[in-house]
């Protein structure tokens, strides 16, 4: 059984995408972060950073004490690697996924946050920030357009958790000041995705909390 940690974020959905599509047990445990709920004692004894999704693994492989885990890049690699799902065994595939994986952790994910913050959140509106981070956001999903011009997937023919960690940061593409005309790999790519039952679901869990 795995204990999710949970809200209604990129980082969230990234979690819920692989646990329904690997067909994982799993409890949600909202955290509320419009409350503060993120630093609560209870939840930072978890994760650290004050951030949402963490996990607590109740049945770890090597029948040991439970394992918590935090950083939604670190989540996936874990319980791809447990469940031998969504991750390729062979090393050069693997390392394929992994730095699509990366490239979202350190590139997609920080910079489509600051375009969300500067251009919707900001008390105060900075066009130097608004147009250095919506520019940066589109040079990033020209960079995810042209890996996707000659294969379905970012990591090649499959699925991967890769796609997983991306997905949820495109679907905010309007509020990034996006067109996905613009970009017609991606709008492929993110239809396919979007079809599938377990995206659905994954999408679903957030109407619940």
């Amino acid at each position: 059984m795995i204990d999710l940690f949970y809200w209604k974020t990129p980082n969230g959905h990234k979690i819920t995408l692989f646990l329904e599509e690997a067909g994982v047990d799993y409890r949600v445990h909202p955290v509320d972060i419009t409350k503060n709920e993120q630093f609560a004692p209870d939840f930072l004894a978890i994760a650290p950073n004050n951030r949402i999704p963490a996990i607590v693994d109740t049945d770890p492989a090597d029948g040991g004490a439970p394992i918590a885990l935090f950083e939604s890049g670190a989540i996936l690699l874990y319980l791809a690697e447990k469940t031998g799902q969504f991750v390729p065994a062979d090393a050069r595939r693997k390392a394929e996924v992994s730095q699509w994986l990366f490239w979202q952790m350190g590139g997609l994910g920080p910079m489509a946050g600051q375009n969300h913050h500067f251009s919707g959140a900001a008390p105060e509106k900075i066009p130097y920030a608004i147009n250095r981070y919506v520019k940066e956001t589109a040079r990033l999903y020209g960079v995810l357009d042209k890996r996707l011009a000659d294969r379905p997937f970012v990591a090649g023919d499959d699925y991967s958790i890769a796609d997983m960690a991306i997905y949820p940061w495109i679907v905010l593409y309007e509020r990034q000041q996006q067109d996905l005309a613009d970009f017609p790999n991606i709008r492929r790519w993110f239809d396919t995705i979007a079809a599938r039952p377990a995206t659905a679901r994954a999408y679903a869990v957030a109407e619940t909390v």
